[in-house]
């Protein structure tokens, strides 16, 4: 796998702190301490803060800097319903454009995810989003390829909490076998039909985790 860049490092500790509810609503996040606890200039840091501006998760104040956002159930639904069915035209368009050498790497990475320790969540995330990421290039479309990408990159933090959860990986495998299994059969409509039916597991995993939380 590959090994995240700085930049990539210190989105996924603050948001992992955002997410776990170490940091809450209206939190400001200074620029400042986050420099130090990652002994990096604060360049990389307002980079970072940015990109998580991006994501929703914190907010950009004028006069205040950026401070955590609170979580907005309803937005998290949308993202959810936009991602099924980016990624669902994404299944569909690689079962039937696919070249063969991505055919292969979606294989291998699929049977990689499958002897991944269900005990290492983390493992198996990376594992998960490099199999997304090659249904992506798999459609042989930049456009919805680009598309699929910023809707993940928005909801990374929030899919990532769903493998905490054993039950879930085990669906998650599942689900995974019947949409590399039709894509893998040249079967466009399977193809779709199985990644619209992942998307809304780990949207309905998510929002159930998210409410139990604020609740």
């Amino acid at each position: 796998m590959t090994a995240p860049t700085l930049s990539q490092t210190i989105i996924h500790s603050i948001a992992e702190d955002i997410v776990s509810g170490k940091l809450s609503p209206g939190h400001k996040l200074d620029e400042l301490g986050l420099a130090k606890r990652f002994s990096v200039s604060r360049t990389p840091i307002r980079e970072a803060l940015r990109e998580l501006a991006a994501t929703r998760l914190i907010a950009y104040v004028p006069r205040n800097g950026f401070t955590v956002a609170p979580l907005d159930a309803a937005q998290l639904d949308d993202l959810f319903e936009a991602a099924g069915e980016i990624e669902s035209l994404c299944a569909g368009l690689c079962a039937m454009r696919a070249r063969m050498i991505d055919r292969t790497e979606i294989d291998r990475i699929h049977k990689q995810s499958i002897k991944a320790t269900r005990d290492d969540p983390k493992t198996y995330a990376a594992l998960n989003e490099q199999l997304h990421n090659a249904i992506y290039i798999g459609c042989r479309n930049r456009t919805i390829e680009t598309m699929a990408l910023d809707i993940r990159r928005r909801l990374a933090p929030f899919r990532s909490r769903q493998f905490y959860s054993k039950d879930r990986i085990r669906s998650s495998m599942r689900e995974h076998e019947e949409i590399v299994s039709a894509i893998l059969a040249f079967d466009r409509d399977k193809a779709a039909a199985a990644m619209r039916r992942h998307i809304s597991g780990a949207a309905l995993n998510v929002i159930q985790y998210f409410t139990r939380k604020s609740g």
